[in-house]
């Protein structure tokens, strides 16, 4: 195509100041994609203020409101004057949504007034989404009917690994999405002083160390996590156990810990917003614990790998289908002897567990800088097809 920067146009309902796994997905997109293109980000207001300038890309923002009991909020863009001019004034190449509502139903419709591609990138198990908010199978099936029907008239689809491309079929894709996996900005933490700092900052000694990054909450199945915390102590294995990160369910967690005794075993860090602190904590421990049946690819396994700390997730779980069991990472039953006992098993092969660990670095971890190279030819490809058309 002509030798002139294209622009890309990325819909998503959620952005900071808000933080979850598809904010920085979208995030890492727009920074990359910004050296090679003009960017346009659209996405809602959070109540307060945030200082989007910063960015190396425009965003435009929507007027939102505030969903009861979640910390999420609903964007209204048609009902947004200001959102709807920029929008009609974006003269945009290509539409990315990462969600087929709401806003991400805006870029789409957008693109197909104006007859240029739209792809959309599946990240979440919208039906189970619905129905545990709405507690209605009839509001359920109305909502996903919407959300296909916009699905449908994409160019191309994408899901985050082989079982959410099938979770959408089941939802009445017809035609199956390709799979375009997540990755990570983290390269391999080598500062071995700052790892011995933080293992004498958390006094750790000898003891194998386990990891949770992400938010507390109880989709990431925190609760079951502190179950198994508790049962390796009743094993009498040597362990500390690193807890990385906030959220609504953080009162809780405290109070089970301490309900157990576990308050020499469990660290609590918090928040942790430097990137090369995160990849030193992950690069220090042995293994990283991840239970959630509700997560479709988390972002937080690929950071693991990519300091050689493999996962265990799971069993059966959409987001465990991204690993080969017992070769880059583990997955085992839903059931706390069986999960305490499988973390054991594991850290005392040693030879095995690292054969393990360099596996999930090797296969696993993929550079966010390879991931959008990719997929900036894949919309030059994309906008060249439909010019054509």
């Amino acid at each position: 195509m002509e030798n002139k920067k294209i622009t890309i146009g990325i819909f998503v309902d959620s952005y900071f100041p808000m933080i979850d796994g598809v904010v920085m997905v979208v995030h890492n997109y727009a920074k990359r994609l910004a050296d090679k293109a003009n960017v346009i980000v659209f996405a809602p207001r959070f109540g307060k203020p945030f200082d989007d300038s910063k960015f190396a890309f425009k965003v435009v923002r929507s007027k939102s409101f505030q969903i009861p009991f979640i910390d999420y909020r609903a964007p209204l863009p048609k009902m947004d004057k200001q959102f709807q001019k920029e929008l009609k004034e974006s003269n945009l190449d290509i539409v990315h949504i990462h969600s087929g509502f709401a806003i991400g139903n805006q870029g789409a419709e957008y693109a197909r007034e104006h007859n240029i591609p739209v792809i959309a990138t599946l990240h979440s198990q919208h039906k189970r989404d619905i129905l545990e908010r709405t507690h209605s199978k009839l509001i359920t099936k109305v909502i996903m009917g919407s959300l296909i029907k916009v699905l449908s008239k994409t160019d191309k689809c994408f899901a985050v690994n082989e079982k959410m491309a099938d979770l959408y079929v089941e939802y009445g894709l017809k035609n199956k999405p390709g799979v375009l996996t997540n990755a990570t900005e983290l390269k391999l933490c080598e500062d071995f002083d700052k790892i011995a700092s933080l293992k004498e900052k958390h006094q750790i000694k000898d003891e194998k160390i386990l990891i949770f990054v992400g938010r507390i909450d109880k989709t990431k199945n925190i609760h079951f996590t502190v179950e198994v915390l508790r049962k390796l102590k009743e094993l009498k294995f040597n362990y500390r156990m690193l807890i990385i990160g906030g959220g609504p369910y953080m009162k809780k967690l405290v109070k089970q810990i301490k309900k157990y005794e576990l308050e020499e075993y469990v660290i609590l860090t918090g928040r942790i917003y430097e990137r090369e602190d995160i990849a030193a904590y992950y690069r220090m421990a042995n293994l990283m614990i991840f239970p959630s049946t509700y997560d479709a690819s988390s972002l937080v396994q690929i950071e693991a790998a990519s300091q050689k700390t493999p996962t265990i997730f799971a069993k059966n779980s959409i987001t465990s289908s991204t690993i080969t069991p017992d070769v880059n990472g583990y997955e085992a039953e839903l059931d706390v002897d069986i999960f305490a006992r499988k973390i054991i098993s594991v850290l005392e092969d040693n030879k095995k567990h690292l054969e393990v660990a360099q596996n999930a670095y090797d296969q696993i971890y993929t550079h966010w800088d390879k991931k959008v190279e990719d997929i900036y030819d894949f919309y030059l490809e994309l906008i060249e097809e439909k010019k054509r058309s």
